[in-house]
């Protein structure tokens, strides 16, 4: 690279890198170390409602640096995943979601200086979950 030019990253980027993320209230923080290529859309009964837009994420990849106390976690229906929401602005960053309940779901919204415009945007069926499933289970085979 010549000097005096630089090159700047959008923050769509092909490479992984740290994002930092919060509830509205700023009491729970993460950290998400990702390669952000795509957000999901879930229509399920409570996806829908939240209007979240989801990232899957590892164990090793999120790393909550404050107010973990201060979750709240919310399960229903087959009570394996495992939604969470800060207790004083009910906003939910993530969850374990009940596709791979091993696995974070990180709701982009909540990421700071994220063109969410710019990010393809995958549908998943949750109103009819059990076949949305199968088929994507099928589909990783």
């Amino acid at each position: 690279m010549r000097r005096g030019k630089t090159r700047t990253l959008s923050r769509t980027v092909t490479a992984r890198v740290k994002y930092q993320g919060s509830c509205h209230c700023g009491r729970v923080s993460f950290e998400l170390d990702a390669k952000l290529d795509y957000v999901v859309e879930c229509n399920c009964s409570l996806c829908r409602r939240l209007g979240a837009l989801w990232h899957g994420a590892s164990d090793s990849s999120l790393r909550i640096t404050a107010g973990e106390n201060e979750l709240v976690l919310y399960q229903f229906n087959t009570m394996t995943a495992k939604h969470y929401s800060c207790r004083h602005c009910g906003v939910h960053p993530f969850s374990r979601p009940r596709l791979d309940p091993s696995r974070w779901a990180v709701n982009v919204r909540c990421i700071d200086g994220v063109d969410l415009s710019s990010l393809p945007l995958r549908h998943f069926d949750g109103v009819n979950w059990e076949e949305t499933a199968k088929a994507l289970y099928a589909q990783r085979k």
